[in-house]
């Protein structure tokens, strides 16, 4: 009987069909509940829900019962707005339903679903008869496709950003040192985006793939081997919008402590107490900012009983407040399984049923581990699970640890080609509907265990192995990168890890790193790997999260490749440190609208057609565009400007034309970098870690906006520790330069404090790009004293609570300094 099951299941897992596919066929009624309609069809039902005057949830169900499963693992709100009750004109060849952004025409034979905006323009339509279908294997959706239709999106996903004639599969996959048009990968968002101004959400856990043009010219589809057909479609005049909508339906992005954005070291080997310090204590001497040490699995006793190895930590406790006294927080890794050679937890977790099971045998599922030996797989979706493994986590975090790094959540080995992984079953469900949730299943039970145990604190926690709506729980990295047949030879995944990164941020992954270096490949050569590494680092340092991390135990740190290197690494780290209030007022925006902080060009410029195509630079909030090189030997490379003027960040005077390209240089010294004229850019002065020091000048950068214009940032400040923003206890302030005929005017606006005040004394710092020196500078209407700009200069760092200004002949900056008193301040700085 058990190989009569078997057989059974493999055939019914099998993704080949001989049946002939169904469609809906025709409409033959309807009935109306709330927001909600379902129409009744030949060959099923079909329910239409209002989610929001620009927000629809179609279900297609051959079955006609409208029962899941699970509850969406994505989905926690789709009642997004008070749609009311449903209003449906009924015509003789079709239903017509209006929102206040949407028109939906529904034929009724065949039954075919069409979207139109307010203005009669069609946005998505079903592809004739075909829109939707099934047999006894799969659910299709097929959408007709417009010969300038273009798509992006999916998640973090390998190869060009325009996803226009490729298909790609939805199956978490461990690919160490994946190419660049290697798929499927580590992630499965199954959310795309289309230049006709909409999103679709395919909210099915399945192995589910889309074609986006690839069978045929005419259409895409999207389809899964089992589960529901279930898609939300979002309507937005523009990417940004249709994002912010996506993230209403999944949930908002949790926001690192603040010190997760600064510079952090890894390797594979670093697992033991004497490199921990003596990394971190080289790094201090060396005057290179870090915040994070990293700690890879083999830190662990045995896989996974969160012990200290005994061998290699003989003071944990002291080791991590030795590091605290340096500013350093320790990260350490964890792994969703259970060693059959750590006996004690493995026993215990097989006597409590804690482990997936294997249909086969009933028996504990035996999973080969790529370390650490066969496993039991920790079976997440277990409700009693989840206090047994917080306790076991909260170890590391009672001596001090301040975050985790959930790793191998594949479940590791599980790829396309390990169709033995079927046979496991989950309390949730069989392998197959879970393989893709499972790290989602496993990081929602390290994150509600944290909170629970370390109440009111931010949790650090970065993963590789996720599902839609992973931004409530988690960070993501893009795991195995870099050529392990030649390390040297890393070049085209380097330049791969940018749509890489760009796509992951349109996916609700704002917060984001690549291993600096490239995970993969021995390293033989260190002055030969310099130039890549430092390329590397330049890009990564624009990444949300930034870390170096290389397999085994080949050392990434920045002096090991060279002095050029190392004081070229630290110009760069030194740089994301000064733009640490820059960036974290972008973490809370990409926390209360899900935008990235790393953004495809076509996001803030969505009408321009040549960012569909540019995967190889990208905008850093939106004042700043990063060009990195990612050629061997360049010292130059072409740059896309867009609308506006573009200056150089780093000569301030150097002026770019927008919507046109131009070759500019870049030296290995530095990254091309550029600011949007008419921008404010805060900054702060370098420190070895974030926040090392509270009393100091805020700098503000500001590129004057052209005649009859303003130029104007937000400063978002909180404690940066705490859970306290999602109470929204923070303090904002607005900077504002306007620019007359005769003078510029910078107002500060009174901080608004809600619940928070910024910690320490400050002085505020205006820099001012100018074609000459003002002739006078006042501040309620009375002189602003002069001061020698060598004088200020010495004392840029420090606060001193004094009113000057400085002008500066070389780089043309006019510098004004202002003490911050909390109060609302205006500077006139006259022509």
């Amino acid at each position: 009987m058990r190989i009569v099951f078997v057989l059974a299941f493999l055939l019914h897992c099998s993704f080949l069909t001989f049946a002939q596919l169904q469609t809906a066929g025709n409409s033959r009624s309807y009935r109306i509940d709330g927001n909600s309609v379902v129409f009744d069809c030949d060959n099923a039902k079909v329910l239409l829900k209002v989610c929001s005057g620009s927000m629809l949830k179609v279900w297609y169900d051959p079955k006609g019962k409208f029962k899941r499963a699970n509850e969406s693992f994505a989905v926690i709100n789709e009642d997004i707005d008070n749609a009311g009750k449903l209003q449906l004109e009924e015509r003789p060849e079709s239903y017509d339903i209006f929102t206040a952004q949407l028109r939906i025409r529904v034929d009724k034979a065949p039954f075919r679903i069409q979207v139109f905006d307010k203005y009669q323009k069609l946005l998505m339509g079903d592809h004739q008869q075909k829109g939707l279908q099934h047999d006894s294997s799969k659910l299709i959706a097929s959408k007709t496709l417009r010969s300038d239709e273009q798509f992006f999106g999916l998640g973090e996903k390998a190869g060009p950003l325009n996803r226009r004639g490729r298909s790609y599969t939805m199956w978490n996959s461990d690919k160490p040192c994946y190419s660049p048009g290697e798929d499927p990968l580590y992630k499965s968002i199954p959310f795309f985006l289309s230049n006709y101004r909409y999103g679709v959400f395919f909210d099915n856990t399945y192995k589910t793939v889309f074609r986006f043009g690839t069978a045929s010219e005419d259409h895409y589809s999207f389809e899964a081997p089992g589960g529901e057909m279930i898609y939300y479609f979002i309507h937005g005049a523009d990417y940004k919008q249709i994002i912010s909508q996506y993230i209403q339906l999944t949930g908002k992005p949790i926001m690192p402590p603040e010190w997760a954005f600064g510079f952090s070291q890894s390797r594979g080997m670093y697992t033991n107490e004497p490199l921990a310090r003596s990394a971190a204590a080289e790094f201090r001497k060396r005057k290179i900012p870090c915040d994070i040490i990293y700690q890879d699995i083999g830190w662990t006793d045995g896989l996974q009983n969160f012990e200290w190895r005994k061998d290699r930590y003989t003071d944990p406790k002291g080791m991590l407040k030795y590091l605290d006294s340096l500013g350093f927080k320790m990260i350490v890794s964890q792994d969703p399984v259970i060693s059959q050679a750590t006996t004690k937890q493995w026993k215990e977790a097989d006597s409590l049923g804690y482990f997936t099971t294997d249909i086969r045998t009933g028996k504990s599922y035996d999973m080969p581990w790529p370390w650490g030996g066969n496993c039991g797989v920790v079976d997440f979706t277990k409700p009693a699970v989840a206090d047994w493994w917080g306790a076991y986590q909260q170890k590391p975090l009672n001596d001090g640890v301040r975050g985790f790094w959930t790793d191998m959540g594949e479940p590791a080995w599980s790829n396309e080609d390990a169709t033995e992984r079927l046979f496991m079953k989950h309390t949730a469900g069989m392998h197959n509907e879970i393989h893709n949730v499972y790290g989602h299943t496993w990081d929602k039970v390290v994150k509600e265990q944290f909170d629970k145990r370390n109440p009111g604190k931010r949790i650090f926690q970065m993963t590789r192995s996720a599902f839609a709506g992973l931004q409530r729980y988690t960070f993501g990295w893009s795991g195995d990168s870099g050529n392990g047949d030649d390390v040297l030879d890393g070049w085209s995944r380097l330049a791969n890890q940018i749509p890489v990164g760009l796509s992951a941020g349109m996916g609700g992954i704002p917060f984001w790193a690549t291993d600096i270096s490239g995970y993969c490949g021995d390293i033989k050569d260190y002055p030969a790997m310099a130039e890549l590494y430092t390329r590397w680092l330049q890009f990564g340092i624009f990444n949300p999260l930034s870390r170096a991390h290389h397999e085994g135990d080949n050392a990434v740190e920045p002096w090991l490749f060279g002095t050029e290197a190392e004081k070229n690494c630290r110009n760069a780290i030194e740089l994301k440190y000064q733009l640490f209030p820059y960036i974290y007022s972008y973490a809370r925006e990409a926390h209360d609208k899900g935008w990235p902080i790393m953004r495809a060009l076509m996001l803030e410029y969505p009408n321009d057609q040549q960012t569909f195509s540019i995967d190889d630079q990208f905008l850093f909030g939106k004042e700043l565009l990063v060009a990195p090189v990612v050629k061997k030997g360049a010292v130059s490379r072409k740059v896309y400007f867009p609308e506006g003027e573009w200056i150089d960040f780093y000569d301030g005077k150097t002026i770019h034309e927008g919507e046109q390209q131009e070759t500019v240089k870049a030296p290995l010294s530095k990254v091309p970098l550029f600011v949007k004229k008419g921008s404010i850019i805060p900054m702060m002065p370098v420190m070895q870690y974030i926040h090392e020091r509270r009393d100091y000048p805020l700098s503000l950068q500001i590129y004057p906006a052209n005649e009859g214009q303003s130029a104007s940032f937000v400063l978002y400040e909180d404690d940066g520790e705490s859970t306290n923003y999602l109470k929204d206890e923070y303090s904002t302030t607005r900077f504002n330069c306007e620019t007359l005929a005769a003078k510029y005017i910078v107002n500060v606006s009174s901080p608004e404090q809600k619940g928070y005040k910024a910690q320490g004394m400050r002085d505020h710092i205006f820099k001012l790009f100018l074609p000459a020196k003002p002739s006078k500078v006042l501040t309620g209407g009375k002189a602003v004293p002069v001061q020698p700009v060598g004088n200020f200069t010495t004392n840029a760092g420090k606060v001193t609570k004094q009113l000057n200004w400085s002008w500066d002949p070389k780089t043309g900056i006019c510098y004004v300094r202002v003490p911050a008193g909390g109060k609302e301040v205006v500077v006139e700085i006259f022509k």
